[in-house]
């Protein structure tokens, strides 16, 4: 496959996703096999070698659980969760087996991405899995997603951790070598689409649907993942998976597949969301949080507090004001307006014995901040 499709360079990154779909995990007779994921972990161990973060989101479980329990597993709902359930474990083992660092299971439905709460301690997790060195391996908790488990699909789910994790890369690796201009199991004069820049129905009007009896996914639900990436300013590289020798161009920066391109940076889009998103209320700094906030580098630390206005949640959004009152930067708060006041002044060490718990060691974590730059201490952080 990779001598047929033309090499094309990846975007720089630091911080991907990778998608593993059923079909690269699913045996002939049943469970699964590393055949495919050996060298896709080949791939993960490489990035981290080279200083870069991968989170895996994988498919397989229901493929196992159904391997486990033979013709005594049915087919519907009931049956599938049952089979979610049962096949996480040698799912789990699977990629702890072929990996030489930790791995943690991490299950997810869109409930969590969409609560404001649960999305930030998903955030929270997710980031700490990743300093701490390991390998996170999402999936759908299929066993409670009713509405998820129906549609079967973790590459919307992939999509949104992309962004969930601030990724600057979606790597989505099937059974199909590339978005092709018809099915290629179909039509012979179908060719393969290796760049897309913009997703437009007649880009969508190429997918087909699923490819085999244990995936529940297809092109299309790919195509949709990659129109969400590009939304949050990520672009996608769609691969196969099957071919090692497309697998290992991928760590030599070089896809043989289609890149589905974004408008614009991750950052960019998340800092024009942040700028232009109405705020639930403001939090007052002293001048040295305003200068280190207006560098751009900084998180909003509870030390440099020094009051509050109005009655804000854990991850609304929220003005930062020097104490002039000029903007210094707008992002999400990871405390309450009732716990930033507790917190003011004070040193991170000191909030689980102030609280009771802890969010975290930031007010503000900078990737969740944009600075906005009319205040004194932002026009000063501007190189000249």
């Amino acid at each position: 496959m990779a001598e047929r499709l033309p090499s094309q360079s990846l975007p720089p990154w630091r911080r991907a996703v990778l998608k593993v779909g059923s079909n690269l995990l699913a045996a002939d007779g049943g469970g699964l096999t590393p055949r495919y994921a050996l060298a896709l972990s080949g791939l993960i161990a490489g990035s981290h070698a080279q200083g870069r973060q991968v989170v895996l989101v994988s498919s397989g479980a229901v493929a196992a659980g159904r391997a486990l329990l033979r013709e005594r597993a049915g087919d519907d709902l009931a049956a599938r969760q049952a089979l979610a359930a049962l096949g996480q474990a040698p799912m789990i083992a699977l990629w702890q087996s072929l990996s030489a660092r930790p791995v943690a299971q991490v299950l997810l439905t869109h409930d969590d991405l969409r609560h404001r709460r649960r999305y930030l301690n998903a955030r929270a997790t997710l980031r700490e899995l990743l300093q701490l060195d390991v390998l996170p391996v999402i999936n759908e908790n299929d066993t409670v997603a009713v509405d998820e488990l129906k549609l079967g699909d973790n590459d919307n789910l992939a999509a949104i951790v992309a962004a969930l994790v601030d990724a600057d890369l979606l790597l989505i690796a099937s059974d199909v070598d590339a978005l092709y201009s018809a099915d290629p199991r179909r039509d012979p004069a179908a060719r393969p689409v290796t760049r897309v820049e913009t997703l437009t129905p007649e880009v969508l009007a190429m997918a087909g649907g699923s490819g085999s009896a244990v995936g529940t996914g297809g092109m299309r639900t790919k195509l949709e993942a990659a129109f969400k990436a590009a939304a949050a300013g990520i672009p996608t590289a769609l691969f196969s998976g099957r071919d090692e020798a497309t697998v290992q161009a991928l760590g030599e920066g070089r896809l043989h597949g289609t890149l589905i391109r974004a408008p614009g940076s991750r950052m960019q889009a998340r800092k024009v969301w942040l700028r232009h998103a109405p705020p639930a209320g403001r939090i007052r700094v002293d001048d040295g949080a305003a200068r280190a906030l207006a560098g751009g580098r900084a998180s909003l630390l509870p030390g440099g507090i020094v009051g509050v206005t109005g009655e804000f949640r854990r991850g609304d959004l929220v003005d930062i004001e020097d104490t002039a009152g000029c903007l210094v930067a707008r992002g999400l708060s990871q405390y309450g307006s009732a716990e930033v006041m507790r917190l003011a002044g004070r040193h991170s060490r000191e909030i689980d014995a102030v609280l009771g718990y802890s969010y975290g060691a930031e007010v503000v974590h900078r990737d969740d901040l944009a600075t906005l730059g009319d205040s004194v201490a932002a026009k000063e952080a501007k190189p000249v």
